[in-house]
């Protein structure tokens, strides 16, 4: 699993960073969060192509996270894509997407399925992983997404099939399923007998804008990663409450709370040409920080591998 950083900027872009989108690449798929403006730009520039199978998540209807919609649409369908796209969002992300191809005028070559997500909940349920969504604390009705991956069967061990003369092939594979199997002399063998425990998958936590509130560290209890709003410093604590975002010792204790492995603070103000006066306040809390920095890529290695 890689994490790109397609736009880390707070509301207006500045020549080092653009607006918020991240790109998350699994396997065959891009999930991607947030879509600021230019996002197919980012997207050119940070090479990850247009084609693969995707699902976009937008937090909330503010324009710095979701105005790159209509031209990454459009983009995608004058380069002939044919693979459908998943979008979800917040009431009201139907109603802008129609609006706004009823007005351009353009067609779309790829099956487009809007998800307009009304309560917290898992909002996508896949073989591997699934999406949970919780309501932000922002200044208009938004959410924050966990994307979750399933535990995956532990490690298959062909010696200890080999020793209960099981055949390999089709027996193998049910038991790497999880599946028990019957033998031609009527033993039944499970998938303990033949596979260590199972393996923890990874978890990625994006906040979008928000406010510090109490559900967010449950949701991100052991993230592998934390991709928190962090717009302005803790000098500025007010302002940011009364604009709906949160500071890096806001962001850090949040992270320390759910003890997550690592925290990316990123939707970083204008204000900030050097953003290090941020990092050096989360860490004071939470030491495993950096700031999110436009084309970072982050590995999140399987565990147990």
């Amino acid at each position: 699993m890689q994490i790109i950083f397609l736009g880390t900027a707070g509301s207006i872009p500045t020549p080092k960073r653009s607006l918020p989108a991240v790109l998350v690449k699994r396997q065959n798929e891009y999930i991607m969060f947030d879509a600021g403006e230019g996002v197919q730009k980012q997207m050119v520039i940070a090479k990850t192509g247009f084609n693969k199978k995707m699902k976009i998540f937008i937090t909330h209807m503010h324009g710095d996270h979701v105005l790159g919609l209509p031209g990454l649409l459009q983009t995608m369908a004058l380069l002939d894509r044919q693979k459908p796209i998943c979008i979800y969002g917040p009431p009201g992300i139907t109603q802008f997407l129609e609006n706004l191809r009823e007005t351009l005028q353009f067609a779309l070559t790829y099956p487009l399925e809007i998800h307009e997500i009304e309560k917290p909940s898992i909002v996508c349920d896949e073989e591997e992983y699934f999406v949970r969504a919780v309501r932000s604390n922002h200044s208009i009705q938004g959410l924050v997404y966990a994307l979750v991956e399933k535990p995956r069967p532990g490690r298959f061990y062909p010696e200890k099939a080999k020793a209960l003369n099981i055949p390999e092939g089709i027996l193998w594979s049910k038991l790497q399923k999880g599946q028990k199997v019957k033998l031609l002399d009527d033993r039944i063998v499970t998938p303990k007998d033949v596979m260590g425990p199972s393996r923890q998958g990874r978890k990625i936590v994006y906040t979008g804008d928000t406010r510090p509130f109490g559900n967010l560290s449950k949701l991100a209890t052991d993230a592998d990663l934390l991709i928190h709003d962090s717009t302005l410093g803790d000098d500025l604590a007010d302002r940011a409450k009364e604009d709906g975002h949160s500071t890096p010792s806001q962001a850090a204790r949040t992270a320390k709370r759910a003890k997550v492995k690592q925290l990316v603070l990123t939707h970083i103000s204008a204000r900030y040409n050097d953003p290090t006066v941020l990092l050096n306040q989360a860490k004071k809390t939470f030491k495993n920080t950096i700031i999110a920095e436009d084309f970072m890529r982050i590995e999140i290695p399987l565990l147990g591998e």
